[in-house]
């Protein structure tokens, strides 16, 4: 079992607050992204849960139980951090038993729960190696592995692709999925990337200084943002935003379009502008189009490759199925 319930939790640093009381559930089984800018408190609040930070106020129950009071090794949880931590002078099998050997599990449960985190994570022909003799990827693989051991009501993952490069970051996200899948554990899951947000995650909690700004499944806040931080955060590249007489037209403050959701003309279109930098990535082409009389710019995103290019002068018209009206106080209307 895996459900945690925060019911009115709040977290202040002697007179600043941090964390706003707030609630939230977490179900059992779902993989749940905390997602905002950096300082929104979204590792606060995991540490919270964790117990490696005392709430203010407020409660916390795993599984039913009241939880806030208890140490971090009496909730059952098991934390993934975006340091490894592990023991250089250990090897891999060693850095995995480790706290099951704290916890005075028997040498037999000891290797039966190795021997299968080894084969999840694909380890196995590792444990005899020591971390420096690892990459980065399999390192943060065997920090995993040894959150696995503990077999936790819940894994709750800090950040922990940060230190990886672009290619291994895609590669564990997809690790991390995956297990998930064959494990059906509670996973919470911190990152200031929204791409690992909407690819990872059963349900995403968008947060903004220490705030809850909206609940839900990836698609539906795609396509469903609350208000216009949701908007603005969730999607790459970010929505565009156009306010004045164009917004007032289509009967709103602020008016927005995510840039695939703009066609794209070199002959006859609703708006017209100059291409800046066009972005050709093969699949999809980026154009940054300027001197619309809009917004700085616009960005639209075209497939495949476009034969247009910096300078040019380009026709854009927004789908209006797809436009988001905000209103004055930057709500979804």
């Amino acid at each position: 079992m895996g459900h945690i319930s925060l019911n009115k939790v709040r977290k202040a640093f002697g007179d600043v607050e941090v964390i706003p009381p707030l609630d939230l559930q977490i179900n059992d089984g779902e993989f749940v992204v905390f997602v905002g800018p950096s300082g929104c408190g979204k590792s606060t609040l995991l540490r919270l849960i964790a117990g490696l930070e005392d709430v203010s106020s407020g409660e916390i129950e795993i599984d039913g139980r009241p939880s806030a009071e208890l140490p971090p090794a009496k909730r059952g949880l098991a934390m993934v951090f975006q340091s490894y931590a592990l023991y250089p002078h250990m090897s891999v099998r060693k850095n995995i038993a480790f706290p099951m050997k704290m916890a005075g599990v028997s040498a037999e449960e000891q290797e039966r729960r190795i021997a299968a985190a080894a084969s999840a994570l694909n380890l196995t022909d590792y444990l005899d190696r020591k971390p420096g003799q690892l990459s980065g990827g399999q390192r943060q693989r065997v920090a995993i592995g040894r959150a696995i051991v503990r077999e936790p009501a819940a894994f709750l993952f800090d950040e922990p692709l940060s230190n990886l490069d672009a290619a291994l970051r895609v590669g564990m996200r997809l690790e991390i999925s995956e297990l998930h899948k064959r494990l059906a554990t509670t996973m919470i899951y911190v990152t200031h990337d929204q791409v690992e947000a909407m690819t990872m995650a059963d349900k995403i909690v968008v947060l903004r200084a220490g705030r809850i700004e909206q609940v839900g499944a990836p698609l539906e806040l795609y396509e469903n943002p609350r208000n216009l931080f949701v908007a603005g955060f969730i999607g790459s590249p970010r929505m565009n935003f156009i306010e004045g007489p164009e917004a007032a037209h289509h009967n709103a403050h602020t008016m927005g379009i995510r840039p695939e959701h703009i066609d794209v003309s070199a002959t006859q279109g609703q708006w017209q502008g100059r291409i800046g930098v066009a972005e050709h990535l093969g699949s999809d082409t980026y154009f940054h189009v300027h001197d619309t009389g809009l917004a700085e710019t616009i960005t639209v995103r075209a497939s495949g490759e476009v034969a247009l290019r910096h300078g040019d002068t380009v026709f854009l018209t927004p789908q209006a199925d797809k436009i988001h009206r905000f209103n004055n106080e930057g709500l979804k209307q």
